[in-house]
This record gives C-alpha cells, structure tokens and sequence, in this order.
C-alpha cells in the first residue's frame, strides 16, 4: 500500500465476510485486528441489537458514526459495520490512515447468509427490508471505495487472496 496509509479498511454488507476476512486479512498481512462493532459494543456496554431496539437505527449510526472518528490505530486490518458507509465523516476518518475496500457480494449470497436480521443489530429503519438496505447500501459502499473487491461465489480463503491481490496493484495508493 502506498501514501502512508496502514490500515486496510474493510467496507460492505452484513454477511459479507468483513469480521472474518479481516481476521484472516491480518493473520496473513502481519497486522492487527479490530472489529468496530465489537469495540461500539464494548464502549456502550449493551449489543448493537440493544442499541437499535432501545434508540433506533439513526442512535447506532450517530454511536458508530462517533467511534470510527474516534479509532486510532495502525497497521490494522478494521472490519467495519455495515452501515459505516452511512457518515462520510467517518468514511474521511477512515481513509486518512487506510485504504477502504468494498467486500461486494451479491445480493443472493448476502440473502443466504444473513438468516438472523432480528437479532444481528443491523441499523435499518422499522419496516425496511434487508433488500431494502442492500439497495439502499451500495451506492455509497461502491462511492466510498478506494477498491472493490468481486467477492462472487468465493470462500473466505480465496476473498483473503483476491484482496491480498488488489492491495499489491499501483491503483491501491486510493483516492
């Protein structure tokens, strides 16, 4: 990576494999590893769940919107909640030291695998649907991207590879 930037980013929907990429992403890269929903939910001290049942979707995303402005690591690989993409302050916060990269599943892996939308704290207004989201959510993970990895059809080990890759080409220097 080049410009300074020592994080790597990781954008998307919910299922799309940014907790679990991003740990695999790190092992592989020689970086630590930070979940910011893990860290919003430490901070709150209540599940991110709690958080959108007890003040609404918009109260998560101000919560988040606050933490990764305020996160300030290193050399990390960071898997960032879904609706990141929502605040462009944090999006700026996050590309000072990093490079954002969109994990783009399709919409049919992403229904397959998100099979707990009550209770995986997914900051989406009452009534929207998580195609709604998805819908709602491209546009600005594909806006905020720096790199858009094609994550169709592939395992977790070959998502690690394909952004391992895309990391090592000139054009990942980013916006």
């Amino acid at each position: 990576m080049k410009g300074g930037r020592s994080n790597v980013v990781l954008i998307g929907m919910p299922g799309a494999g940014k907790s679990t990429v991003g740990v695999l992403l790190a092992k592989q890269l020689g970086k630590g590893f930070v979940d910011t929903d893990v860290v919003i939910q430490s901070v709150e001290g209540r599940t991110l769940q709690d958080i959108v049942d007890g003040e609404g979707h918009l109260a998560l995303r101000a919560i988040e919107e606050r933490a990764l402005c305020e996160l300030d690591v290193h050399d990390h690989v960071i898997a960032t909640g879904g609706s990141a993409a929502y605040s462009d302050a944090a999006m700026a916060a996050l590309r000072r030291n990093g490079v954002i990269v969109y994990l783009d599943v399709p919409w049919s892996e992403i229904e397959a695998r998100v099979t707990n939308l009550g209770s995986r704290g997914i900051a989406r207004a009452e009534g929207q649907t998580l195609r709604d989201v998805y819908d709602e959510r491209t546009p600005l993970y594909e806006h905020h991207a720096d790199i858009i990895v094609d994550c169709t059809g592939l395992t977790q080990a070959q998502a690690v590879e394909r952004v391992a890759a895309a990391l090592e080409q000139p054009a990942a220097s980013g916006k």
